[in-house]
């Protein structure tokens, strides 16, 4: 079992309870999945920076990504229907977990200049999604053996019913919120 996972049973949970006077336990929000992606625009050039990406973000994640396709044809971008077109992985369980852990405890102390991740973006129904500039900034990628800096959506997805909910638990969980 992970460090997070045994943190929200034994605390993050007890005090979501007490902090919004839940009836169940059932109510207490968790974390459902967090989503991964990543838009590869250069693979109509360079149909190798795909696999390359794909085997960047399976090193992060620890799960084998799979490749999203345009639904339509765009001609200004040069996009057709059908192309594949970035890589998505969605964590559930264990694995989920433990990238959480991985994200709140290593990854982003490691960027510069940090002071704490956006606030303000909840989509109002619980949910949290922010994005990363470089996937350096994960200790399992080796510098010398990417082709190109790329970025990446994290999207955390609660069973929490507002965005206060939401926001208690990841701070309960140690997420850092800039002030």
């Amino acid at each position: 079992m992970s460090r997070l996972k045994e943190k929200y049973t034994s605390e993050v949970a007890p005090a979501m309870a007490e902090a919004f006077k839940y009836k169940s336990v059932m109510q207490i929000p968790k974390i459902e999945k967090i989503v991964l992606n990543m838009g590869v625009g250069e693979v109509k050039d360079n149909p190798k920076a795909l696999d390359n990406a794909m085997r960047d973000m399976g090193i992060i994640a620890g799960q084998k990504p799979v490749a999203t396709v345009a639904s339509k044809s765009i001609a200004a971008f040069k996009l057709r229907d059908g192309m594949k077109i970035g890589c998505k992985v969605t964590l559930r369980g264990d694995n989920m977990y433990y990238f959480l852990d991985k994200l709140i405890s290593i990854a982003l102390p490691r960027v510069r200049d940090f002071r704490g991740v956006n606030p303000n973006s909840f989509d109002g129904h619980g949910n949290y999604a922010m994005g990363i500039k470089e996937q350096l900034m994960f200790p399992e990628i080796d510098y010398d053996k990417i082709d190109k800096i790329r970025g990446m959506d994290i999207i955390i997805v609660t069973t929490a019913q507002s965005d206060e909910e939401a926001k208690t638990l990841l701070e309960l969980m140690g997420m850092p919120f800039r002030k």
